[in-house]
């Protein structure tokens, strides 16, 4: 581990030029900016604030409403024709009047109460009777209007609304997990690629040394020039390496910077501790906390659910429904404000409607079956998800233990290729090897580093993966759910 750290911090001094800031960022640090600024993240938040400004829209549409109508003025002269009289009359009318209306759904029954009041003043004159009335009048009404026979659309809208956000909420908090992934993966790809970096640096530095050992060699006269020549040709197949490196790098940091909502210009580092410790985990637990806590789940039973609702939906096509309509109310008119209801006259209206389907052409059947297929696949989408979890559960813990055991041999690997290679280079100096004998057993030293750089972070990488199958990190031996629910807080 040792010898990681220190070639992180040789990188650092290799690459950080003396007029460029490069930004160091840690795991975590990677982490948190792409979840404030990563374009998936900022698309999800907008989609929750939608669904939340939704839900929060139909609750309020659930409360009291206020409406007040004016009509200030209106004037009329018209003649006209009394076909009773058989003769033509002018009639002249200036009024002015004002409503206030108050309506109340109610969500329990999925009625409405109404509650209007119209008060209004008018000049009348109509040349037929001779006859004009100025005055004021007021009229006040209270209104039930209740389906019947029928489901509650008021109360099923609000639900439907709910589970839309929540399914927005569980959508934002698996993209933030899959942001978590993918910068993850992007993060050790740059550490890797950082790595095999140094690793080309030090094989060009020892083509170097051999080249320089060779040509001393060939001018004492002890060895062919072409064992020179090879030499060179190896030192400049190290040197294209290095660049060839030093590209990959860039590319992968540019997507990272994508992914992070960075400016593509700004240069940055990644700094990491590649340590690995055995994690035991228990996967009987491990299966059970992912099946009881995974979004996916309650995503699938939220599909059951708003199947359940498709169906009653459904089931009201064409369907047998009645209206009744009640309303009582009190109207007074007087030449002056204080007498209106001097001489009130009550107002009552009852009306009672029924719709009777006849003859559908099996319409409503076939619908039915349609919508209950749809739910027969919520349900097995469901039992399917169950099923995944538990087999990609099973999958990573068997990946952990075989990546645990390929670390051991890479790192043995590592020291062998290294003794064997100082080893070597020594009868090179010597004269024992030749060009070919020396790149061959640096090669192998490469292919070794790299290997164990390889299996350290694909042990990171599976316990990232078990930790978001389960939602539960083994290592720090504690549950994310709290740190998934943060992810549904809207800054």
């Amino acid at each position: 581990m040792k010898k990681i750290k220190i070639a992180t911090l040789m990188l650092l001094l290799l690459m950080a030029g003396p007029t460029k800031a490069q930004r160091l960022m840690t795991l975590n640090q990677s982490v948190e900016e792409a979840l404030k600024n990563s374009p998936q993240i900022v698309r999800m938040r907008l989609s929750l604030i939608r669904t939340r400004e939704l839900l929060n829209a139909q609750r309020a549409s659930l409360r009291s409403n206020f409406k007040l109508n004016l009509n200030p003025y209106q004037y009329s002269n018209n003649r006209q024709y009394d076909e009773f009289n058989q003769q033509w009359f002018t009639s002249e009318s200036t009024q002015s009047n004002a409503t206030l209306s108050v309506t109340q759904p109610v969500i329990w029954t999925d009625g409405t109460i109404t509650l209007d009041n119209t008060f209004g003043y008018r000049d009348n004159y109509s040349s037929s009777s001779s006859n004009s009335f100025e005055g004021f009048s007021n009229s006040l009404r209270l209104g039930i209007n209740q389906p019947l026979f029928t489901y509650n659309r008021t109360k099923m809208t609000l639900k439907e609304l709910e589970f839309d956000h929540e399914n927005a909420k569980l959508n934002y908090a698996l993209e933030a997990l899959n942001v978590e992934r993918q910068i993850t993966q992007y993060f050790y790809q740059i550490y890797q690629k950082q790595m095999e970096l140094i690793t080309s640096r030090e094989e060009w530095g020892n083509r170097k040394k051999s080249f320089e050992i060779i040509s001393n060699k060939v001018e004492a006269g002890l060895t062919a020039k072409e064992e020179m020549l090879q030499a060179e040709l190896d030192m400049m197949s190290s040197q294209s390496t290095v660049q060839n490196n030093e590209v990959e790098l860039e590319n992968i940091k540019d997507n990272f910077k994508q992914m992070l909502g960075l400016s593509l210009s700004e240069e940055l580092m990644v700094i990491a501790e590649v340590s690995v410790l055995p994690v035991d985990i228990d996967i009987k637990m491990a299966t059970n906390f992912a099946l009881l806590n995974r979004m996916e789940i309650r995503q699938r039973e939220i599909d059951i659910e708003t199947g359940q609702f498709q169906l009653i939906k459904t089931n009201a096509t064409n369907e047998f429904k009645g209206n009744l309509n009640v309303s009582v109310g009190l109207f007074g008119e007087n030449e002056k404000i204080k007498g209106i209801y001097d001489n009130p006259n009550d107002n009552e209206d009852v009306r009672f409607s029924l719709e009777v389907p006849l003859f559908d052409w099996g319409e409503k059947k076939a619908r039915m079956r349609a919508a209950e297929a749809s739910l027969q696949t919520s349900e097995y989408n469901l039992q399917d998800e169950q099923k995944t979890i538990r087999l990609n559960i099973r999958k990573v813990d068997r990946s952990l233990k075989n990546t645990l055991m390929q670390i051991e041999i890479a790192r043995k690997n590592e020291e062998n290729a290294e003794l064997t290679y100082e080893i070597n280079l020594e009868k090179y100096r010597n004269g024992d090897l030749t060009s070919m004998d020396i790149n061959l057993f640096q090669n192998q030293l490469t292919q070794k580093k790299n290997a164990l750089t390889n299996a350290l972070i694909n042990y990171k990488l599976e316990l990232l993966n078990m930790k978001l199958q389960t939602l539960y990190d083994f290592e720090m031996q504690r549950s994310i759910i709290d740190d998934v629910m943060k992810y549904e807080m809207i800054q």
